[in-house]
């Protein structure tokens, strides 16, 4: 019998500025689906604290199960893409407090460590995934200074010779309401975010399996 594919599929809770954290509404969302594309794998939700204490605290005990696989969604409010991150970089804001009132005291995730951990996920691929789910996509070098950047990062320590995959996604904001009138007509909803994040997640288990 073919062992289940394990796959850690993640989101954030609120934080300043951001009340309701749509990505993990998404990542609960995308765990729970039950379609032929999703299966034998054995999806686990995990919805971080937006603080840097409860990254890095889950991140170890996450890791520990040993994923094959490593989908994590991040909010990018200001955005009006779904990117795809490629890369994490090793800084750190000292300016915006998480949600727990923690602010760096340097602007480095980890002193002498490289500038940049590139991810290890077939980018292109995935890009064509997120496209043919029908939202905008593209792919980003740049997931920022706060939470998601410094999750990224983290979560790339963990791998070892290419295992697990993976890899981060910006999402903008959704519209969770057909009527929600604080959002663009055009702005993706979550049923249609949660079909493009299958068809990435599908991309990212086949390039495990091959």
């Amino acid at each position: 019998m073919t062992k289940n594919m394990r796959v850690l599929i993640a989101g954030f809770g609120p934080f300043p500025g951001a009340p309701f954290n749509p990505s993990a509404a998404l990542a609960q969302a995308l765990a729970r689906r039950r379609r032929p594309a999703m299966a034998g794998l054995a999806c686990t939700a995990h919805v971080f604290a937006t603080a840097y204490a409860a990254v890095d605290r889950d991140l170890e005990k996450l890791f520990a199960a040993k994923p094959d696989v490593v989908l994590i969604f991040g909010l990018a409010a200001r955005r009006r893409h779904v990117c795809i991150e490629t890369r994490a970089r090793n800084v750190v804001s000292v300016v915006f407090p998480d949600a727990r009132g923690y602010r760096p005291q340097t602007n480095v995730i980890a002193a002498k460590e490289p500038h940049s951990r590139r991810g290890n996920a077939p980018f292109m691929r995935l890009l064509a995934a997120a496209r043919a789910g029908g939202v905008p996509a593209r792919l980003s070098p740049d997931a920022g200074r706060y939470l998601c950047n410094y999750a990224y990062w983290r979560a790339l320590q963990f791998v070892r010779d290419g295992c697990p995959i993976v890899q981060f996604v910006h999402i903008p904001s959704l519209r969770l309401l057909p009527r929600r009138r604080r959002l663009k007509r055009n702005a993706i909803s979550l049923s249609q975010m949660v079909a493009a994040a299958e068809m990435v997640l599908v991309a990212l288990v086949a390039t495990r399996r091959a």
